[in-house]
């Protein structure tokens, strides 16, 4: 028996038609970063984990990037992950300044 690593099926199926509307709202209006779909979603964010600010970002690295850099990360702190985590955790420590980053098992 083969069980699938990720399996979104049945969840895209109960939001396919508010999926395929957003999609086709930024292809119409070809605003692919920025502009009011970007803040509608940061306002939803907001609202949705009941907090006073979202940032939309391009990626997960962009976004733990700007975690580390808002922690005030420097060359030489530690930064404890996982080494059972995509290369971007790792090279976002380093991206944000961290210097080196060694994973330890």
């Amino acid at each position: 028996m083969q069980v699938p690593m990720l399996n979104l099926k049945a969840q895209y199926k109960q939001i396919k038609e508010e999926i395929l509307k957003a999609i086709e709202e930024v292809l119409e209006t070809q605003q692919f970063r920025g502009g009011d779909v970007l803040i509608r979603f940061e306002e939803e964010v907001k609202a949705f984990i009941r907090c006073s600010y979202a940032i939309g970002v391009g990626s997960g690295t962009d976004a733990l990037v700007i975690a580390l850099k808002a922690l005030g990360l420097q060359s030489g702190d530690e930064v404890i992950t996982t080494p059972f985590s995509f290369i971007a955790t790792a090279s976002s420590i380093v991206l944000a300044g961290g210097g080196s980053c060694v994973c330890r098992y």
